[in-house]
Order: structure tokens, then sequence, then C-alpha cells
């Protein structure tokens, strides 16, 4: 049978689809994230810290429906992708799995029992719950960037020869950092929009103010470290966007800027980053304008050039090899079958509408600040 798309054009979807699907993650359950990690320090009562939590408890649930297509979406579109990071990735995806589950347990068990002490650990909890996955994300993207120690074999079995100390490299640190601020960034340009004007509402601001501020100085040296630190690869044979998907096909070899070839030979690409500063320069100039609307904007807009910066920059790379660049998964040699992918689009065309769809629905219905007078008199709140 034919299908309508040949396999180079469906290779090329599915890594946008991946983009769009990351990014969907990182907008709207970033500012639950965000919300969560700046918890027991924007909110200082317990009325305080209940209408915050109120501003995220009805909707994170639904938001974590871009997290789990995105697993799926990279376990059916790129196997080789999900059996390297995953097994590569073990004990830090070990650690974020633990932390987000702090915060449905936290959501439903905080208010059980008015006893002061209990509920601010559970705070603290949600707490852990937003920070370390913001920390661990933009960890792992670090070291997607300089190149996992993986390895594979002739019959393409994979042997990861790194520990999970060993994630924990100077730019990568960088860039978990950076996810953290940018996520808080989110996180506050939301709550600005969420909750009532009072002191909640001008602590989230000062807390959105020090992100912007670390996300513009964040990115540009994690720009930096990329251009002249000694980052990049190089695919050295030649491409073959419809050839088998077998790693050993292609040869590459590590090259220091190489990570920012793409926008000499694409200068349009160079809107992804522009949109990762004017964004969060947007958003800072909101929130202390008193702006609400621009500042989310704004943090949206920084959110999505930052993630779309690192994958164009990495193009056609998906996730390189640092011990053995010629094991590196490329969009062309690590996909699914050509009629797996049609399939998976055509799935897509249909679901991923009604995900926008209900999502656009809850969030009419649910839309409104949170007040702390709410809080007191509805006995349906967190």
């Amino acid at each position: 049978m034919d299908l309508a798309y040949d396999y180079a054009t469906l290779r090329v979807v599915w890594w946008g689809l991946m983009g769009v699907l990351l990014i969907g993650f990182a907008l709207t359950d970033g500012w639950d994230l965000g919300v969560a990690a700046m918890l027991p320090f924007v909110g200082r009562t317990d009325v305080e810290r209940r209408m915050v939590i109120n501003a995220i408890g009805p909707t994170w649930e639904g938001n974590q429906v871009w997290f789990i297509l995105g697993g799926g979406a990279i376990f059916a579109a790129w196997p080789f992708v999900y059996a390297v990071s995953f097994s590569g990735f073990y004990l830090a995806m070990f650690v974020v799995l633990a932390s987000l589950i702090l915060r449905p347990v936290g959501f439903k068990y905080r208010s059980k029992k008015p006893d002061p002490a209990w509920r601010t650990r559970w705070d603290w909890a949600l707490f852990v719950g937003g920070f370390v996955p913001s920390l661990v994300f933009g960890v792992a993207v670090g070291n997607v960037l300089q190149g996992v120690p993986f390895r594979l074999d002739g019959n393409l079995r994979a042997f990861y020869e790194g520990s999970f100390f060993g994630l924990f490299t100077p730019f990568s640190l960088l860039c978990g950092l950076l996810s953290v601020a940018m996520i808080v960034l989110h996180g506050a340009a939301f709550l600005s929009v969420r909750i009532e004007r009072g002191p909640v509402h001008d602590r989230a601001r000062r807390f959105g103010t020090w992100a912007a501020v670390a996300s513009l100085v964040l990115f540009a040296l994690g720009w930096a470290y990329v251009a002249w630190g000694g980052v990049g690869f190089r695919i050295t044979s030649p491409i073959d966007p419809v050839g088998a998907s077998n790693p050993l096909r292609t040869t590459s070899v590590q090259e220091a800027g190489a990570w920012l070839a793409n926008y000499r030979a694409y200068p349009w690409m160079t809107v992804a980053p522009a949109l990762g500063f004017l964004g969060a320069a947007l958003a800072l100039l909101g929130i202390r304008a008193k702006w609400e609307v621009p500042a989310f904007a704004g943090s949206a807009l920084s959110a999505f050039g930052i993630i779309a910066t690192v994958g164009l920059s990495m193009f056609p790379y998906i996730l390189p090899s640092s011990v053995d660049a010629t094991s590196s998964l490329t969009v062309w040699n690590a996909s699914s079958s050509q009629r797996t992918l049609f399939i998976m689009v055509v799935v897509t065309v249909i679901f991923l509408p009604l995900v926008l769809a209900y999502t656009a629905w809850v969030y009419k219905v649910l839309w409104g600040r949170v007040t702390t007078e709410e809080v007191g008199r509805n006995p349906h709140f967190y």
C-alpha cells in the first residue's frame, strides 16, 4: 500500500510533533511546576498557601497529558532513543517520577488535618515536586547537548557507560538552573493572572522578576558555551533520509560550535533564540509594570523559544553519543518504520485537536482569580 507521505517527510513530521509535545508540556505543566516550586515562599499563611494551591489544583492532572503523550510518542516513533535514554537516565527518571508523585499526594492529603506542622511538611513536599523535576529536565537537556555516554555494538545492543553523578557537569547544571528559572518565571506569570491582587500577588511578581533576569543571563551563558565551549556534533557520512533505521549506517564526529551550523545555513532559525530572549524581556517588563497578560505571554514565548532553540540547534541529531559518535541517533537513522509513523500521524490528527479542545474548555470553565474569601467558604477547594 502506498502511503500518503514519504519516509523522510514522516520522520521530519514526527521530529516536529515531538517538539510540539515537549513545548506543550513546558507551557501547561510548566506553570504547575513553577507555582509548586514557589509555594512555601509566596504563601506565608495557611489561607495564602491554599489560594496558591487552588490556582493549579483543579487543572494540573489534565496538563500531565502532554508528559504522557511525549513519553508514549518517543517510545513509538523513536524506539532507539527510548531504549537508550530511558535506560541511561534510569536513576534520574526515578528521581523525577518520585518527585512528581509528591504532587498528587500533597494536593489530596495536605488539608486533611488542621495540624500546621502536617500542612507545612506537605507544602515542602509540593516544593520538591515542582523544583526537582524542573532541575532534572534541564540537566538532562544539558547532557543531551554534550552527548550521552553510550555506544552500540554490531548487533545494535546499547551499552551505557555513564553514572548518575556523572550527569551533573557544570554545563548541565547551568541548563538545569535555566530550566528552573524558565519554569519559575512561567509559574509567577501564571499566578499573577490567576490569584487576587495582594501580598501573594506581590511576592509572585518579585519571584518572577528574579526568574526573568536569571533566564536572560543563563540563556546567554548557555548560548556562549555552545558557541565556544567545545560541544557539538556533525554528520560526516552521506545523508540518506529514506534509509533503513540503523544508527550504525551514519558516521559522526564531535566538533566545537557544530550546534550553531544550522543557524548559519538557515538564518530564519534565529527566530527561536530571539524569542527566548525577547519573551523573557517582555515577561520582565510586564511583571514590573503590572501588565499581567503581556507578562504571561512573554513567559510562554520565552519557554517556546528556549526549547525550540535546543531542537533546531541539534537537528537532525536526537541523542548524540559522547563516547562513540558513530552510535549517535538522528532523525534519519533511529525512527520506527514508515507505516508506523504514518499510522501515528493519522491518530494524532484525530486526537490532538480533541486534547486541545477539552483543555481549552476546562480552562474557560475554571478561569478567574482565586481569592482568599473563596478559599474560606468553598468546601470543594483544597
